[in-house]
């Protein structure tokens, strides 16, 4: 009987190795889902940075666009202007 209380049996053993590959198992694998975790933090953040640089470079373009138009409008205004004039010197 005092053997039996000295030594733990054989299966136990195996549990408690089998038991301590699965919590280093489970860190691994902790570690790597931290990992992809931060890659994915780190490749948002660069999309979001170049998502905000084309709405800059967009609304950029759609000012210069308007004021094109608005230019192209006061020329238009001004040659009809012109030709009103012209017209009515002659008369």
């Amino acid at each position: 009987m005092a053997d039996l209380i000295k030594s733990p049996p054989e299966s136990y053993l195996i549990f408690k190795e089998e038991l301590k590959k699965a919590e280093h198992e489970k860190q691994r694998l902790k570690e790597e889902y931290q990992a992809k975790l931060r890659d994915m933090h780190t490749e948002l953040s660069y999309l979001k940075e170049q998502i905000t640089s084309q709405q800059q470079m967009m609304k950029t373009t759609i000012d210069y666009a308007s004021r094109l138009e608005d230019e192209i409008n006061g020329l238009h205004s001004q040659i009809e202007e012109g030709k009103k004039r012209r017209k009515g010197s002659f008369h």
